[in-house]
């Protein structure tokens, strides 16, 4: 399975990691770490050295309750990055739901959009979709994320019932009503959106029973790092989950990067890329020895 993008045919035979550049004051596991060029840009090539296949530059924190960033805001804080990071010869992904931030992206060379709304965000007060600057692209890569409701409100009333059908109804409309549009199947990877407006529990029903969005056809990207659900499940109480720092949850995110990869993600989108990358390569080792 291939997933294209602008610039590059991304084999995907072998898991692909994804590394995560948040140019933000207020991410929730990494806010301010990189908010100046210099550090974003030094982060970039970091990662690549760390084994990064992919890299996601992201200017607006989607965590729960996040309040929104202005559009000039945003691209002043991703645009500077992206320019450096098109040079580094990886794909390229804009972590935004905003058309105007697509498009100024794609025309530096970005490769890839990677949109939590799955380009249905309603408020371009220019008229501007994100449909219309994927099709004005006609080559880029495109992630399509479930989420429900909005990040301000998903988790005061998140999601009921069996999640699995739910989320993979709207992952197969979605893809097939851009399908309907001119994107070729080629350019799609779906993400389940694991966080966004789900509880604990759907969230390793989403892990558990994967293969079921396998069956839609595309290949899937899994973003488990530092999500509050592995605090929930390794700590005793609601305190100690919200005081659990970044080393604290590096081998639940690094055990759950490689669970979703061993249930079948192509992808895996992560903070701590190094440990990441030794984990997976323990896995092709015995999954090589046992052929």
């Amino acid at each position: 399975m291939y997933w294209q993008t602008s610039r590059f045919e991304l084999d995907l035979a072998r898991p692909r990691v994804m590394g995560i550049v948040n140019v933000t004051p207020d991410s929730f596991s990494d806010g301010g770490q990189f908010v100046s060029r210099d550090a974003a840009m030094g982060h970039c090539e970091q990662l690549l050295k760390d084994g990064a296949d992919l890299l996601d530059i992201g200017g607006e924190s989607t965590r729960p309750g996040a309040p929104a960033v202005p559009l000039e805001e945003e691209l002043a804080r991703v645009l500077p990055v992206l320019r450096h990071a098109v040079t580094l010869g990886v794909p390229v992904s804009i972590d935004t739901y905003k058309p105007a931030v697509m498009q100024a992206a794609l025309d530096l060379g970005a490769d890839i959009v990677n949109d939590i709304w799955a380009l249905r965000w309603p408020g371009d007060a220019n008229g501007l979709s994100a449909l219309a600057v994927v099709r004005a692209h006609p080559s880029c890569g495109v992630c399509l994320m479930h989420m429900h409701r909005e990040p301000q409100t998903m988790q005061l009333a998140p999601m009921q019932g069996d999640v699995l059908p739910q989320v993979a109804s709207f992952l197969r409309q979605v893809s097939q009503e851009l399908q309907a549009q001119g994107v070729a199947a080629a350019r799609i990877c779906l993400d389940p959106g694991i966080g966004f407006g789900k509880t604990v529990q759907q969230n390793f029903a989403l892990l558990a029973r994967q293969a079921e969005l396998l069956a839609l056809g595309y290949p899937l990207l899994a973003g488990w790092s530092r999500k509050s659900s592995l605090a929930a499940i390794t700590e005793t109480s609601q305190s100690a989950v919200a005081a659990m720092d970044l080393q604290a949850r590096l081998v639940p995110s690094v055990t759950a990067a490689l669970l979703a990869v061993q249930n079948g993600a192509s992808i895996v989108r992560v903070h701590d890329v190094k440990p990441t990358v030794q984990a997976l390569q323990v896995l092709a080792a015995v999954q090589a020895a046992t052929v």
